[in-house]
């Protein structure tokens, strides 16, 4: 029962962490975008956002799941969503999780060798 308690308390905390303290992220870019980002200036051109300037990020092209529905930490439609995306990710995480372990569980149940007490 202990135990059940435990899971429960934890699964709560671990969704209101990435439930409630994505509001709380910063909306500027992370380190690494930034430092991509240096001696860069946004342009636009033909109504598309795009970099100009000399910087590493100049040529990098879209990557392939960005029109994907939890593309950049938020629900694709969903105007701010970081909070959901993150409940949608925990719980995605938590049911591969069980069904891999509940595969590997019932794997080493087939495969073990009964102990006939030969020594």
């Amino acid at each position: 029962m202990r135990r059940r308690w435990f899971r429960i308390v934890s699964l709560l905390v671990t969704l209101l962490i990435a439930g409630g303290l994505s509001y709380l992220a910063s909306p500027s870019p992370d380190g690494l975008e930034s430092a991509l980002h240096r001696g860069c200036q946004i342009v636009e051109r033909d109504g598309v956002e795009g970099l100009a300037g000399q910087c590493i990020a100049r040529d990098v092209q879209k990557h392939p799941l960005a029109g994907s529905p939890l593309a950049d930490y938020s629900v694709r439609g969903v105007e701010g969503s970081g909070g959901l995306a993150g409940v949608i990710g925990v719980v995605a995480t938590l049911a591969l999780a069980g069904a891999l372990f509940g595969m590997i569980r019932r794997s080493g149940r087939a495969g073990s060798v009964p102990d006939v007490g030969g020594d």
